[in-house]
C-alpha cells in the first residue's frame, strides 16, 4: 500500500523539453499538479489560444 503524504510543495509552473516532447507541470489549486506532454505544433497552437484570451 502507498504511503498517504500530504500534497505540499508543488513547486512553480515549470515548462521543459524532455525528449521530443515539451513537458508542462501546472500547480493546481489544493493541491498536486497537471502534468501534460505537447508536440512543439500544440504549443504554438496553445500559446496563440492563450494570448487571443489575453488579448
Amino acid at each position: 500500500m502507498a504511503a498517504m503524504k500530504p500534497r505540499t510543495g508543488d513547486g512553480p509552473l515549470e515548462v521543459v523539453k524532455e525528449g521530443r516532447g515539451i513537458v508542462l507541470r501546472m500547480p493546481l489549486e489544493g493541491g498536486g499538479r497537471l502534468v501534460v506532454e505537447m508536440t512543439p505544433d500544440e504549443i504554438a497552437a496553445l500559446g496563440e489560444a492563450i494570448k487571443g484570451v489575453t488579448g
